[in-house]
Order: structure tokens, then sequence, then C-alpha cells
């Protein structure tokens, strides 16, 4: 009896041994702290195009180099590409590269765009970011189109950062006519004849900076008299021989920005262009 106590004894001594031994978790040491998951910085993009994708830091890919987990652009092209584009309009032929060229901090300052007003009304959001501005501001707008179902330019992506700013600010600046002529048309001539026959193109994007009383006044002398009006002719000045009813001598500039175009004309006006 005493014999198979000492065994049994000696069996659950053996068998605790081995459970402490073999059963208890591995020592902390010996867990590698260098294992981890890489991280990596997604991007925003731009999902209008059917082929190009530009992203958040100024690079322009094709849709099928795009990389699937972050959504970034390899960055063996060039950064803020300005491929289309007309640097004195900052207007481009491709929505991609618009976005891109606009993301250059030397053209667009990010404290700057953020206070830009997504629509008119004093009541209206803000752009969140430059990249926000940039990929708001590319698409098409009221400023690229004429008779709203046409397009002034075939650069109708547009970046300018005054395009949605007050009145006042984009109209006292000279740095926003840098890089124009500006080429007052003979009477009943658009200003993309009038341009055209300089060897230059008219520049769209640039007519609602002269759509005000100042340009008109300094390029026009307006008699004292600078109206509020509507048509795709203006801004632009009425000829001294014009019928009374017409306000001979005045100044007009339109009130409907949208109207605003190179190819309008009208018999007794002269128009106000600008031109590069």
């Amino acid at each position: 009896m005493e014999k198979a106590r000492s065994r049994l004894l000696l069996f659950l001594r053996t068998t605790l041994w081995i459970l402490i031994v073999f059963g208890s978790p591995s020592r902390i040491s010996s867990i590698r702290r260098d294992f981890y998951l890489p991280v990596q910085n997604a991007c925003r993009s731009t999902v209008q195009g059917r082929f190009l994708i530009s992203d958040d830091k100024g690079y322009v890919c094709t849709s099928l180099s795009v990389d699937p987990w972050t959504r970034c652009c390899p960055e063996a092209g060039e950064q803020f590409s300005c491929q289309g584009c007309n640097l004195v309009s900052r207007c481009c032929n491709s929505y991609e590269y618009c976005v891109s060229c606009c993301l250059n901090p030397s053209k667009t300052q990010e404290e700057l765009a953020v206070k830009v007003k997504l629509a008119k009304q004093e009541t209206a959001a803000t752009y969140s970011s430059a990249f926000d501005f940039c990929a708001g501001r590319c698409r098409h707008n009221s400023a690229s189109v004429v008779h709203e179902n046409a397009y002034a330019s075939d650069s109708h992506h547009c970046f300018s950062l005054d395009s949605n700013s007050t009145r006042i600010t984009r109209l006292n600046s000279p740095a926003r006519l840098a890089g124009i002529d500006i080429v007052i048309g003979k009477q009943g001539e658009s200003c993309e004849s009038a341009c055209k026959l300089k060897g230059i193109s008219c520049v769209p994007s640039r007519l609602f900076v002269l759509n005000n009383c100042e340009y008109l006044q300094k390029y026009m002398s307006c008699n004292d008299t600078c109206l509020a009006s509507t048509g795709a002719d203006q801004p632009a000045k009425v000829v001294d021989d014009a019928p009374g009813h017409l306000n001979p001598g005045a100044c007009l500039y339109t009130q409907i920005e949208s109207m605003l175009s190179c190819d309008g004309s009208h018999q007794h006006t002269r128009r106000l262009c600008p031109c590069a």
C-alpha cells in the first residue's frame, strides 16, 4: 500500500513539473518587438476622369498606375505639372493637370484658398484645403461657358484664386492682368476678332477683371457715365453717334458675369478686351 502511494505521489509530482515547464506562457523577452505592419500615408485623389488621376501631392498618373491601397500616384513623374495650361489665364485643357498645376504652392497659397467662398452668397461655405479648392475650381464653372451650353475656350478648367473672391479684392489688383494686353475693339467688333488682328488670342477668364467701371474709365474715358447692364458684348463703351436711348459715350459692364464672352459684339459699342 505504501509503495502504491509513493508511486502515485511521484507520478503527480512529475506531471506537475511537466505542466510547469511546458505549459507556462513564453517568456516576454522572447517576443519580437520589431515586428509591425508598415504605415503608409494615403492620398486623396480626383475621380472625375476616366483615364487620368491627380493626387493631393500634385502628381498625375493613369488610372491603372495609381496605387490601389494608398490612392497615390507614382512619384516618378513631374510634380505640380502644368501640361496643357496657360499660366497667364491659369486655365488648362485637362482637369487633372489643372488640379496638379493649381496645387503648386507658388500658384495657390492654402491660407488664401481656404477663405474662398464655394458660392457668391455671404453665407456660403469655404474650401477645407488647397486640394479641395483646386479640385473644385478646376471643374467647369459659369466663367468658362457662354450661353449656358458651350465652352468659351478649349482651356475651360481654370483655377484662378480670384474667380470666387469678393468683387473689390479681385478688381483692384493689377497682378491679375499680368501678361495681358488690353485691346480696344473697333465698333461692332468682338474681342476674339480684335485680339486676332493683333496676332494674339482673347483670354476669356480675364474678362471679369475688366468688367467694372474702374478699368473702363481708365482705358476708354466713359464721359463720367458707367452703367450696369446685360449683354455678351460687355465690358464696352457705347459709341458717340449711337441713338440717344443707348446712352452715347457711356461705358457698360454686365451684371451677369456668366454672359461674358470673347465672341459677343454689338453694332453700337466698342469692346474692352484682354488678349495674350
